[in-house]
């Protein structure tokens, strides 16, 4: 969906919803409670909660726009989690640092301005999102590049590769990580994922035989043993691994560099 499509949808929905402020919130909750709980008892208990899990998507996307919405366009996630700090401090002043998927730039941003020292780039696919990021208020070691990771990734050396939310949208992985360390040869690559093990509702989802991806676009949300066993497949060697927040935060370091 273009970002003018969901301006305009959004906009759409604001002016159908101004009848509702005339309704009690308490009320309007109440209702909505009681159509779930009816929805809730219709087929057995696998189809009910099939169709209940896809409500819970629907509700988790409007809290996810209202959250960025709140944050001015910027998720609160970044300052509600403090991840970027794992980033930051396991990369020294003075490295050559690529985010590769950085998305509006958060995560680029925070690296460039707590090591001044580090030339710092942040490439994604998604016009919209560099567009934003390039407005943004940037430090002078930050810059930000339209492409696609996939193809467009430089033939020159980067010290540090920051792979944050981004593992989970490619098919090949295996083969992605073993790009980057032949054609960057970085010193070590900070990957954060989704974990499958957050939640007994991951599981849940996986028996009824539904997805059970926080976001549409992944190929995979991995369990700790298929995230080890891909990074290991790829040449690389995990010196810490830690899981907060339901996600992976490893760092990596290619076979034979010294931990």
């Amino acid at each position: 969906m273009s970002p003018g499509t969901k301006r305009l949808i959004l906009g759409i929905a604001r002016v159908l919803a101004l009848p509702l402020h005339l309704i009690p919130a308490r009320l309007r909750r109440g209702f909505l409670f009681g159509a779930m709980t009816l929805e809730s008892r219709l087929g057995t208990p696998a189809e009910s909660l099939k169709r209940l899990y896809g409500l819970s998507d629907d509700l988790e996307r409007v809290i996810s726009d209202r959250a960025m919405a709140l944050g001015d366009g910027i998720h609160p996630k970044h300052r509600l989690t403090n991840y970027h700090d794992f980033f930051v401090a396991r990369i020294d002043d003075g490295k050559r640092v690529l985010d590769i998927g950085c998305g509006y730039g958060e995560v680029a941003r925070s690296i460039a301005r707590a090591r001044p020292a580090s030339m710092v780039t942040g490439i994604d696919i998604e016009a919209p999102l560099i567009e934003q990021a390039k407005a943004a208020d940037n430090p002078a070691n930050l810059t930000f590049v339209l492409g696609d990771a996939l193809k467009d990734l430089p033939d020159s050396h980067c010290d540090i590769i920051v792979l944050s939310n981004v593992l989970e949208h490619l098919e090949h992985r295996v083969d992605f990580l073993k790009g980057i360390r032949t054609r960057l040869t970085p010193e070590r690559v900070l990957i954060r994922v989704p974990l499958y093990e957050r939640s007994w509702h991951v599981p849940m989802r996986d028996e009824l035989g539904i997805t059970y991806f926080s976001d549409r676009t992944h190929f995979i949300e991995h369990r700790l043993k298929e995230f080890e066993d891909e990074v290991t497949a790829a040449g690389y060697v995990i010196v810490e691994c830690q899981t907060f927040w339901g996600e992976i935060w490893a760092d990596c370091r290619p076979v034979g560099t010294d931990a």
